[in-house]
């Protein structure tokens, strides 16, 4: 499935950064955030956006927007470059379906192990009863 967001989604902002850069940081706008509304965004189907919003939530506003920073290299254009890469990989790890659990039982070793291991316990603990006077 080919998921294609249009750049008119993003809202962007800079900010100064705090990454590397010397006496250019306090000159240089270089910080990139980008802000999504997940929520509204015709974009993605709905499972998938089921599934972003639920990885995502830490990141997601409470009225749905997605917030990406980068502050990764010296130059905007960089910074800006890496935010869309970001929201790309949370994309894509959305798109994957999670594998439907199977259920299974235990085998009959398993179950014999088990019960081994119970009467094992059972036997040490029994034996720390304490000293009887008979």
């Amino acid at each position: 499935m080919l998921v294609r967001i249009p750049p008119e989604e993003f809202v962007w902002s800079f900010a100064r950064s705090g990454g590397p850069g010397g006496q250019n940081v306090n000159k240089v706008a270089s910080k990139a955030v980008l802000r999504w509304n997940v929520v509204a965004s015709p974009s993605l189907p709905v499972d998938v956006k089921a599934r972003f919003v639920a990885q995502q939530r830490n990141r997601i506003t409470s009225d749905g927007e997605l917030v990406i920073t980068s502050q990764r290299y010296r130059d905007q254009e960089r910074n800006r470059q890496d935010c869309v890469e970001k929201v790309l990989v949370m994309v894509q790890q959305a798109m994957a379906a999670p594998k439907a659990r199977r259920a299974t039982k235990p085998t009959a070793g398993a179950k014999r192990r088990r019960l081994d291991e119970k009467k094992r316990r059972s036997a040490v603990k029994r034996a720390r009863g304490g000293i009887r006077d008979d």
